[in-house]
């Protein structure tokens, strides 16, 4: 399926939460924390005057509890507002 946001929005997957901890314990699937971090797969056109800085590969870190999330053809994606994401990992 073929996703195109619409204005400031943005469409993030998230990035594979870890399974060990550094020293190897295995981590159990409830107490993993979700990820903050992802990958930009694609960027609205934006909004009114506002430019968009993402653009699509950027990796960013985002809120906690932004976005809506769902699931299209097997992956977990993220959507939401450009004033959500926090940073760019460069």
């Amino acid at each position: 399926m073929n996703l195109k946001p619409l204005h400031d929005n943005v469409l993030i997957q998230r990035e594979e939460s870890e399974e060990r901890t550094a020293s190897g314990i295995i981590i159990p699937d409830s107490a993993k924390e979700r990820p903050q971090r992802g990958t930009v797969l694609a960027v609205g056109p934006g909004k009114g005057e506002a430019a968009m800085n993402l653009k699509k590969g950027d990796t960013v870190l985002f809120a906690k509890y932004a976005g809506t999330e769902f699931k299209v053809d097997g992956l977990e994606l993220v959507i939401m507002r450009q004033d959500d994401v926090i940073a760019i990992v460069e």
